[in-house]
């Protein structure tokens, strides 16, 4: 069974046993951590997604380590300003091994919405001809094209003869 999850900004696809690097997490080592923001869980041909969370379900995680990525070079730089900023950087994360992933995968499982995106379907009309009303209602009538303008050609004047 496989999970994909939500957590640091980010979306990770875990299985168990599985090590991942995760934005830091303050947690310290050897500790369990669980996450609920499930957005897809599979188990061979059985794959449930979420709207936009899968109920019941849930990754549990060991922390491996707390570390910090290599260095990476950072420049800013703007051409003719004699402006030259360089520095470097080095990004702090978590490492985890995936000790559990629960949840069914089955259609018995239920979707779970959160009450602000259940109320925002509820007062929306689905149905297509009120989304063309309210498309057309919206719309901007057209800007006209203005003609370009025709080259001329320029007047050559005659010398003087004398």
């Amino acid at each position: 069974m496989y999970a994909v999850f939500r957590t640091g900004g980010k979306q990770y696809r875990a299985a168990k046993g599985d090590v991942l690097r995760l934005e830091k997490i303050e947690a310290d080592e050897g500790a369990s951590i669980e996450f609920d923001q499930i957005l897809l869980l599979g188990e061979g041909g059985d794959i449930k997604v979420g709207s936009p969370l899968v109920a019941g379900g849930s990754v549990t995680a060991k922390v491996v380590r707390q570390g910090k990525s290599r260095k990476v070079p950072v420049v800013k730089f703007k051409r003719r300003q004699n402006y030259l900023r360089q520095g470097t950087h080095r990004q702090f994360f978590t490492e985890v091994e995936i000790t559990d992933v629960s949840g069914s995968a089955k259609a018995s499982a239920k979707e779970t919405k959160p009450a602000d995106e259940q109320s925002k379907v509820a007062s929306k009309d689905s149905t297509p001809a009120s989304k063309v009303a309210r498309k057309a209602a919206t719309d901007k009538p057209a800007a006209k094209k203005t003609a370009a303008k025709k080259a001329t050609a320029k007047k050559v004047a005659k010398k003087k003869s004398s």
